[in-house]
């Protein structure tokens, strides 16, 4: 029997402060919901669910660009829409202007509709959203996924930026050549007839474009949908990396803090122990 060295006392005492520290990363664990609390619980797993973190970020962000593209196009459509109606009213009133019991006087007072449309059709070509361009030359690339894959939207270029002078109003960038020489009334039957045949090729754009518009709606539609599924199996395959079992680590806190009062018990009693030596002495 000795008194300077307890053994049985430093014994109980590591194995309570080992206990104590799983209790400790126990309890964090479940008041976290995370099973990685510190690096050393799993550095392997930390590395790749930090990676994940991040790429679930980018997705987020993504699809909150798809999202605002989606917004765009159906912006578009929408101006394409009333360009439509007035181009309907256009080739109304050229037609209209080419009937032989029209004198030039009764053709002038459709003339006056008919540059009130094209002025119409001229203001919408400078609209904006978010002051950047509806409707220019090239398409808007929209950022669609994680890896900064991206995607031009087909349909870009519309009746309203390719060169349509409906009775030589320039309407933006323009790829006629003989644009000065288009008839720029329908103060006459020949005027009239020349418009409508612009017109009628605007027109036909016009459907080109917003088929155009159409497909490009469908496109990120599918694309915010795709987004949404990737974004639930990354978040599904970190959370079987960082994500706490609470039912599993709920048995092992019970466990740790049973063992915890053992401890504590039985480094009471081993630090009584030494004291039989005095009946030695007695």
């Amino acid at each position: 029997m000795v008194i300077n060295t307890n053994v049985s006392a430093e014994t109980g005492a590591r194995l309570l402060s080992e206990s104590s520290n799983l209790l400790a990363k126990s309890l964090a664990r479940l008041s976290s919901g995370s099973k990685i609390v510190s690096p050393e619980d799993d550095a392997a797993g930390m590395a790749v669910s930090m990676r994940f973190d991040a790429q679930i970020n980018r997705i987020a962000a993504a699809d909150a660009n798809v999202g605002n593209a989606i917004s765009f196009s159906q912006t578009q459509d929408g101006f394409l829409q009333k360009v439509g109606k007035a181009l309907d009213r256009m080739s109304e009133l050229a037609t209209l202007s080419q009937d032989v019991t029209k004198t030039d006087s009764d053709r002038t007072l459709y003339e006056k509709e008919f540059l009130t449309l094209q002025n119409y059709i001229k203001d919408i070509s400078t609209k904006k959203f978010n002051s950047i361009g509806l409707f220019t030359a090239n398409g808007v690339t929209v950022t669609t996924d994680s890896d900064s894959e991206s995607v031009t939207l087909v349909g870009g270029t519309t009746v309203l930026a390719t060169g349509f002078y409906l009775a030589n109003v320039d309407l933006s960038v323009g790829t006629y050549a003989n644009a000065t020489t288009m008839t720029t009334n329908v103060n006459s039957q020949a005027n009239a007839a020349s418009a409508l045949s612009n017109v009628m090729a605007a027109l036909s754009q016009l459907a080109s474009d917003r088929a155009g518009v159409g497909a490009n709606i469908t496109r990120l539609n599918s694309t915010h949908d795709q987004l949404g599924v990737l974004n639930d199996n990354m978040a599904a395959a970190n959370s079987r990396i960082k994500d706490v079992d609470v039912a599993q680590e709920s048995t092992q806190f019970a466990r740790y803090n049973i063992l915890v009062q053992a401890g504590t018990a039985m480094l009471a009693q081993a630090n009584q122990t030494p004291q039989s030596v005095l009946k030695l002495l007695g």
